[in-house]
């Protein structure tokens, strides 16, 4: 995996991509409500701001229309799926630990490559 785009990616899954935040009965409580409701995954300011990133508009673009097929999937998975466990995502992709990272590292390499072409 490349670590730029590894990091990218979760900020773009994050931002676009993450299930809306938990709220306590009628919109109103506690901080500790609110972590006890979210199982202590709470992430403050990253839904709320609706500013995109400078990349993340773009990774959009890319994932979506310009992945093949296999590789969308792996990188949905891999960033957008966090219910999952790991072998969970494996079989879901329909391949072995070997090639979901293989899959992963080539959908980092495109994705590397179309943004490097975009700001050229």
């Amino acid at each position: 995996m490349i670590k730029h785009i590894d990091e990218m990616l979760k900020l773009w899954a994050q931002e676009l991509h993450a299930p809306e935040p938990c709220h306590s009965a009628g919109g109103v409580g506690s901080m500790l409500g609110l972590l006890i409701e979210c199982k202590g995954d709470l992430v403050r300011g990253t839904r709320g701001s609706k500013v995109l990133l400078d990349e993340s508009a773009d990774i959009e673009i890319i994932v979506n229309k310009h992945l093949a097929p296999e590789l969308y999937l792996v990188v949905y998975e891999h960033y957008c799926n966090a219910d999952s466990e790991l072998y969970q995502k494996y079989r879901h992709c329909g391949c072995s630990r070997d090639t979901y990272y293989k899959r992963l590292h080539d959908a980092h390499v495109c994705i590397a490559g179309m943004l490097m072409g975009r700001a050229a």
